[in-house]
């Protein structure tokens, strides 16, 4: 069975192919990076038009890289939500579109099952069950995976997700956009003695994160430095002081979440996932309490049209039904991932 994967949730457009029998065919990204960032962030309505002109060289793209026509897609798989509404509505469009034109069943997939499953795209797929960090710009939040639609939410953020905080700071720094790759880049010039920033709800007994307090407290420090003048070398130590508590309060939620569960598999999935330090103290604790971390390659762990399209692909596996001729698409912004079901 060959999957199209259709992904427009914000500000990468990406379509991919997946075969259930040889495996992910190809995929086609564009990132919007360079458009958002002369504003400082992501613009909706400049998203959308983007997507608009985007997917269909993309579909192009990712059907000349698996050597297939249309005809042999067998179906279709779109970010229902969440997301930008409009972006969204781009997507599902172009999805259900092309499954009236191709006579093809349509199948909305939740954005962040999509990230959750993308470590199984990997060399070295974990089995499940196992415990997931998810954490992007929108998102942190820690699940229990037993399997496609099984999930369980054991925490999440309170307030500020952990992309967020990383892009807040870094434009409180005068990074730009987006800031968590700069902030982490800058980080590691930075002194680890410098500053102590405080771990918000480190000790709280519980696996429930806020990522609030900390942006503040990187805004404080920077005031005091002298905001307009800080030099180079204060803001590396800034930004290290920033990467270092928000790593050990990620790190420290992970290890808690696998002993609450009695699971010895952690699964890390979203943009932030990319980040080496997070990814060096994770492994540092997988060694040191013997369980075993999983990654998506980086280049699935911002948002891609191979994850939808993987996540499709399982969903029909477990239930050939799912994809439906029924074209009159709806998005869902906001869509908790804990009430998705077993399908």
């Amino acid at each position: 069975m060959i999957v199209l994967g259709v992904e427009s949730s914000c500000d990468e457009t990406g379509l991919a192919l997946y075969d259930t029998q040889r495996g992910l065919l190809s995929h086609a990204l564009y990132s919007q990076v360079a458009m958002h960032e002369e504003y400082g962030g992501v613009v909706p309505e400049l998203a959308s038009r983007d997507h608009i002109r985007r997917a269909i060289p993309l579909l192009e793209q990712a059907l000349q890289g698996a050597a297939i026509t249309p005809q042999q897609i067998d179906a279709i798989a779109y970010t229902q939500g969440p997301g930008l509404a409009g972006a969204l509505l781009v997507g599902s469009s172009v999805a259900c579109s092309l499954g009236l034109a191709l006579d093809k069943p349509v199948l909305g997939i939740h954005h962040l099952e999509g990230h959750l499953l993308s470590p199984l795209l990997a060399s070295e797929p974990p089995e499940f069950p196992f415990v997931a960090l998810l954490v992007s710009g929108g998102h942190t939040q820690l699940m229990r995976v037993d399997g496609v639609g099984q999930y369980e939410l054991l925490g999440e953020t309170l307030d500020d997700a952990a992309g967020e905080a990383f892009d807040k700071s870094a434009k409180l720094l005068g990074l730009g956009y987006p800031g968590g790759p700069a902030i982490s880049r800058l980080a590691e010039f930075g002194d680890p003695e410098a500053y102590k920033l405080p771990r918000p709800m480190l000790h709280s007994k519980d696996l429930m994160f806020s990522f609030s307090g900390l942006k503040t407290a990187v805004l404080t420090v920077a005031k005091n430095q002298g905001l307009a003048n800080i030099c180079e070398q204060d803001k590396a130590n800034i930004a290290r002081g920033f990467v270092d508590a928000i790593v050990d309060v990620l790190t420290a939620k992970c290890v808690a979440a696998l002993k609450q569960t009695g699971l010895k598999r952690l699964v890390i999935a979203g943009g932030v996932g990319a980040n080496k330090q997070l990814r060096a103290s994770l492994d540092a604790a997988a060694a040191k309490k013997r369980f075993k971390v999983y990654y998506p390659e980086l280049e699935f762990c911002t948002d891609n049209g191979a994850m939808i399209a993987f996540a499709g692909a399982m969903r029909l596996q477990i239930n050939p039904l799912a994809a439906q001729r029924d074209y009159s698409f709806n998005v869902r912004p906001r869509w908790p991932l804990d009430e998705l079901k077993v399908v």
